[in-house]
């Protein structure tokens, strides 16, 4: 992004601040901005081209009561939405609500400035309809993250997580992280001006000047004057409260050059130092503090392990279904060696039981992660993604054993079911039910309240209002159950 870019940008941001966005010209900006992605080959603008399909056919129903068929092409949508944005609107509805967020997660995915414009549009739309909104307020902290303005950001988050009672999506580590990667920021920045003194005549000065001088005395060998210089403008930046990404990218080129200078064995000490600081907030502001690495203790368990742990046990996967919140068969769940639960499960011991022996959950939420069991696994298709979120929301002493990554992608890793033959994404439950599956070393195998979502979900309450996401295959993990049941009634699939 080039200087007037960034300036365009946070004047953008400012005017939006101000005023605010009228919730007609928001959907107007929307209808408009979905058509600059027809033809698009990124597949980040193609994910969000499909959102902003779902906003326009919600844009193009609302003001009617009753529209008269017509055609539902990306063209005929496009024209409908923006007739409709240009209608007296009838508020912020539930379902504008989902697809406006839905939209803006999306195109702060994409980074790019045309779509990180739009979700400023859309935040600021949000929150002046919806002043109390989670999902606004955590929209806005992630993108003013995104823009490099963590005070703002830390301030977003806190007002999300004042709102909530259940950190799902780990924003309190997140909080943290931002606050203890400033406070490091900025020992690493006081350290600098001590160890260079001259560098206070430099930092009074535009820091892009004071960058280029000191990259051009280190071009002829003069590290002497550029040294003051480099951090001269680091400093600068600084002072002027510089985005997070610009201060992050010039302290990593400093060392870079600081390190191909280095020559005089004394000064090692005072090196090392800036490096330790510099590497410990990168490492925070990007995965946030860790308080016990260990995490109490935990055991990681292999696929191996795994199998001798639930050997010659009869189990049970409790599906988050309406049908088991109405099942009355919590006694019988509880009769069972081993009671699997998924993600977001609620308890209502009358129904679901009481017992969690197992905790499956996908590593993108952070529900139930705090509610003790003996084993919990961790799903996630992306290694690194995953590695981050074990190291942000476990909770210490909540489990006995974890799996390890040989358990972190059964239906890819274990089963080898690569994307062509099974295109969608696997559930946590499929995931799960795979894997027991697959190892076969259990006498009974039951499926409890698994209808795939035809009686809706049961969740704890902070998760209710999640999508039911349209990425799964739940028609082609339902059909390979069901080659497999032995035994099927209204609640109860059995495998074994």
């Amino acid at each position: 992004m080039t200087r007037v870019q960034r300036d365009q940008q946070k004047r953008a941001r400012a005017d939006v601040r101000a005023a605010g966005a009228e919730l007609d010209d928001c959907l107007r900006a929307c209808a408009v901005h979905s058509g600059k992605l027809v033809g698009s080959i990124d597949r980040r603008r193609i994910e969000l081209a499909e959102q902003l399909r779902k906003l326009l056919v919600v844009c193009a129903t609302r003001t009617a009561p009753a529209p008269p068929p017509a055609p539902t092409g990306a063209t005929a949508l496009l024209k409908r939405a923006v007739k409709g944005a240009a209608t007296p609107s009838s508020g912020l509805s539930g379902e504008l609500l989902d697809a406006l967020l839905a939209v803006a997660s999306k195109a702060l995915e994409c980074g790019y400035d045309d779509e990180l414009n739009l979700a400023l549009v859309i935040s600021a739309t949000v929150l002046a309809h919806r002043k109390n909104s989670r999902a606004g307020w955590r929209l806005r902290a992630r993108l003013l993250e995104t823009l490099g303005d963590e005070p703002a950001a830390v301030a977003a988050y806190e007002r999300y997580l004042e709102l909530t009672d259940d950190d799902g999506f780990g924003v309190r580590a997140k909080v943290a992280g931002l606050r203890s990667a400033g406070e490091t920021e900025r020992e690493l920045l006081a350290l600098l001006r001590r160890q260079c003194p001259r560098a206070e005549e430099f930092a009074r000065r535009p820091a892009t000047d004071v960058w280029a001088e000191g990259l051009a005395a280190h071009a002829v060998g003069d590290w002497t004057e550029a040294e003051p210089r480099l951090v001269g403008a680091l400093l600068a930046l600084a002072a002027a409260d510089a985005p997070v990404a610009d201060r992050q990218e010039l302290l990593s080129q400093y060392l870079d050059l600081r390190l191909a200078a280095h020559r005089d064995p004394a000064a090692l000490p005072g090196l090392t130092e800036a490096l330790a600081l510099y590497a410990e907030q990168r490492r925070t502001r990007m995965r946030g503090p860790v308080a016990d690495p260990t995490v109490g203790g935990v055991q990681w368990i292999s696929l191996g392990e795994f199998r001798n742990l639930i050997a010659g046990k009869s189990v049970c996967l409790v599906a988050n279904s309406g049908r088991v919140g109405a099942s009355s068969l919590g006694a019988e769940i509880d009769a069972y060696d081993l009671v699997v639960r998924f993600n977001s499960y609620r308890i209502d011991p009358q129904h679901t039981g009481s017992r969690t022996d197992l905790h499956a959950t996908i590593h993108k939420h952070g529900f139930n992660w705090d509610r003790p069991v003996t084993t919990r696994l961790v799903f996630g298709g992306v290694s690194g993604d995953w590695k981050y979120s074990l190291r942000n929301r476990l909770v210490p002493g909540a489990q006995q054993y974890l799996g390890d990554e040989s358990l972190r992608w059964p239906v890819r890793t274990i089963g080898r079911l690569s994307a062509d033959a099974w295109p969608g994404i696997p559930t946590t439950g499929f995931n799960m039910l795979y894997l027991l599956d697959f190892l076969d070393v259990s006498p009974t195998l039951d499926l409890i309240g698994f209808d795939f979502y035809e009686s809706g979900a049961y969740r704890v309450p902070e998760a209710m209002k999640l999508a039911i996401t349209s990425v799964h295959e739940y028609t082609s993990e339902k059909e390979w159950v069901m080659q497999r049941a032995q035994r099927v009634t209204d609640l109860r699939i059995s495998l074994r």
